[in-house]
């Protein structure tokens, strides 16, 4: 008999035992349906020594009832899955289910319908169908897709379809992507990206593991070195992916990559339709996909031929994931370029302090790019110091910075102000009884955004109009607004200079494709002269005639308990100034501070990143923290304040005592409660030496907590909220 062991997607059960039927031929990696109780399940077949569960006798064994008309999963993905749920110490069904990003691409192609607007006008047109209308022009996907974008019900559409304004399509879900052309418009390059592109160029054709840290200073042109990497993958018929940490690159992304090879990649994000999703899954699973660029999900897809991967501005945070299996596609993507053989390009203008020791110790190959392309000059970095340079009453800019925006728009340049703060104001209050507005999920305030007149929660997305009076006192117009968001900026910069042409860029404002693209064009046929932005805008884009940065707040990343608060705004400060001075017109960055003797202000003023990243690891190596030393997280977590609370004790309770690990807690979480749950942490500080996922395991296994309590693992953790 045929006995076969399988990775199943249950979470209670995820390693179960069945009987192959006679006839029925499956390989490791295959995707096979199986029983489970009444129950259809979806598994993976594994090897049996390397998936650990209880021998059940062969009678019992139930049949496959299914292998499906996909390409098993590849032993080094198998590989890497194992190796992911064993390091972040998160359950292997959840890692492998990353694989397979569209289980309605597990049945095969055919087509499917999707809607567009037709053109036609109804007769009757209610409030809710004008509404809809007006936020599909451009779009054509399923009736719930086409729902969810216009914010009205599924029966709508159906009505606007029988009224003839929504029309069918047919898509072809296996439809061939374009392909891209290694040769279509070669660039010209610098002798040092040069040196940098054969490099890489001659790592590709050897197929083999290699790991570069591409470190190039802003405007360098790291983008155009690994671009003839890719275009060698190409010619040698592998496959390519590229990792974006924010979709909102995507766009700029996109442009260069057609410019270069004819045609734009296959993408795979979140923001992607069903039928795009089920197309770009089985082009990537079949090989068909040549260059895959997506954010950090598009990592564990099944590719049939990896030939390289480049992480892109690899030393951003949103590469860690947060909740589900807390990854960084950073560190996974080495390990999958490890299994799959193929070199990996980590490309960045402030590498992370880990990436920089790895390369110091020869595990990473360093790649530099010290000066940037075309003869442009790095921007000169001022500091001005808040404590003697006071703005106006009521303001938030700096004289020098105004004059600054001034001389500027007189000139018919473009500037850039930064603030890492979306919305209007953090914290809204009532000046009448103090009353302050905070979140009824989270243990944070709501921030106030006048754009769209509502206050919001930046981290459970509960939303609530602003209201005339306070819902305390119900004194009316008592509303006080309390420190700057980007909107605040944005108003005093019009009422400032009432000519020039202000554009706000967060995630609110620039939340689809089409809105970034819009953006791009705008700043690059300078109808904007200033922008007002967050971190979203401080990397990938490249406007020549923007030549003034100003950093409105540069403490604000210093304040709060982020273990890594100096090293991140060190990085975010530096890449927003690389914006400026990128054509040939000189730069300048204006860097706003209460505390310019910080050592991370101090380093952005002298333009010595050497010296600002040997004093952070010299404060990293005395305190034991990455990479020096190793830290973890538990986190504790139920809707019951006292639940949470007692099961923290109690996991503190069994903490080990071991010489080479120090743990710390528990504590309540600065965000203590977070979508309606309340959460404690303990925070583990261990030397390399220790093994410290063996001891996690050795630690939680034994111990039982009541069904609403959730316990979460973080290894190597970036959040600390």
């Amino acid at each position: 008999m045929n006995r076969v062991r399988l990775l199943v997607f249950n979470p209670v059960l995820s390693v179960l035992d069945y009987r192959l039927p006679e006839g029925m031929a499956t390989e490791f990696g295959s995707l096979v349906i199986a029983p489970l109780g009444p129950r259809q399940v979806l598994g993976i077949v594994w090897e049996k020594e390397r998936l650990a569960g209880e021998e059940v006798p062969e009678t019992k064994l139930r049949p496959i009832l299914e292998v499906l008309p996909v390409p098993p999963l590849s032993a080094p993905l198998r590989r890497l899955i194992e190796w992911t749920a064993d390091y972040y110490v998160a359950p292997m069904n959840a890692v492998a289910r990353m694989a397979l990003g569209s289980t309605a691409a597990l049945r095969g192609g055919g087509s499917t319908t999707e809607y567009r607007l037709s053109g036609h006008e109804p007769k009757r047109l209610t409030p809710q169908r004008l509404a809809a209308i007006d936020a599909l022009h451009g779009e054509q996907a399923s009736i719930r897709e086409l729902a969810e974008l216009a914010s009205v019900s599924e029966g709508v559409l159906r009505g606007l379809v029988s009224a003839g304004v929504l029309e069918p399509v047919t898509v072809d879900l296996d439809r061939a992507y374009p392909r891209a052309r290694a040769d279509h418009a070669v660039p010209e390059l610098s002798p040092d990206q040069q040196d940098a592109a054969d490099t890489f160029i001659h790592a590709v054709k050897a197929q083999a593991f290699a790991p570069f840290l591409l470190d190039g200073v802003t405007g360098s042109g790291k983008t155009e070195c690994y671009f003839e990497a890719i275009a060698e993958a190409i010619r040698m018929a592998r496959q390519v992916l590229v990792l974006l940490p924010e979709i909102a690159l995507t766009q700029n992304f996109l442009r260069r990559f057609e410019s270069r090879f004819g045609v734009p990649p296959v993408l795979w994000h979140s923001s992607l339709k069903a039928s795009e999703r089920r197309r770009a899954w089985r082009a990537i699973v079949s090989g068909h996909a040549q260059v895959v660029v997506g954010a950090r999900s598009a990592l564990f897809m099944p590719y049939a031929k990896l030939g390289l991967i480049v992480v892109d501005e690899a030393h951003e945070v949103s590469f860690k994931q947060d909740d589900g299996v807390r990854y960084n596609a950073r560190d996974v993507a080495v390990i999958r370029a490890r299994f799959e053989r193929v070199p990996v390009i980590l490309a960045s203008a402030t590498p992370a302090l880990e990436s920089l020791q790895l390369a110091e110790a020869g595990v990473y190959t360093k790649v530099d790019l010290p000066a940037r392309f075309g003869g442009a000059e790095l921007p000169e970095v001022s500091i001005v110091d808040l404590r003697s340079e006071v703005p106006d009453r009521g303001r938030w800019l700096a004289p020098r910075l105004v004059a600054g925006l001034r001389e500027r728009l007189a000139r018919g340049e473009q500037s850039l102000l930064f603030l890492n703060r979306r919305g209007y104001a953090p914290l809204t209050l009532c000046r009448h009884c103090g009353y302050r507005f905070q979140c009824p999920n989270c243990s944070a305030w709501l921030v106030e955004h006048r754009l769209s007149r509502r206050l919001a929660c930046h981290h459970c997305g509960h939303q609530t109009g602003t209201p005339e009076e306070c819902p305390e006192c119900h004194t009316p117009d008592c509303l006080v607004a309390c420190g700057p968001g980007v909107e605040r900026i944005a108003d005093e910069v019009a009422e400032l200079l009432p000519e020039a042409r202000v554009a706000v860029v967060t995630s609110d404002t620039l939340n689809s494709p089409e809105k970034i693209s819009a953006f791009v064009q705008a700043a690059e046929d300078k109808l904007i002269d200033v922008i007002v932005g967050t971190q979203l805008v401080t990397k990938g884009y490249h406007f020549p005639d923007l030549t003034l940065v100003g950093v409105v707040d540069a403490d604000l990343g210093l304040e709060g308990g982020d273990l890594r608060a100096a090293e991140r705004t060190y990085q975010q400060v530096a890449q927003v100034g690389g914006r400026a001075g990128r054509g040939d017109k000189p730069g300048e960055v204006l860097i706003q501070t209460r505390h310019p003797e910080a050592a991370v202000i101090a380093a952005l003023a002298a333009g010595d990143r050497d010296a600002f990243y040997a004093a952070e690891a010299e404060g990293r190596r005395d305190a034991g923290a990455p990479p020096f030393g190793r830290w973890a997280a538990i986190i504790v977590s139920s809707e019951t304040e006292a639940e949470a609370r007692d099961a923290a004790k109690a996991i503190g309770a069994m903490a080990p005592n071991l010489p080479d690990v120090m743990v710390l807690g528990p504590a309540p979480a600065p965000l203590s409660l977070l979508r309606g749950r309340y959460r404690y942490r303990l925070l583990i500080n261990a030397r390399r030496s220790a093994q410290v996922q063996q001891i996690i395991r050795a630690w939680l296994d034994p111990l039982s907590f009541p069904q609403g309590v959730r316990v979460g693992v973080d290894i190597d953790p970036y959040s600390f909220v």
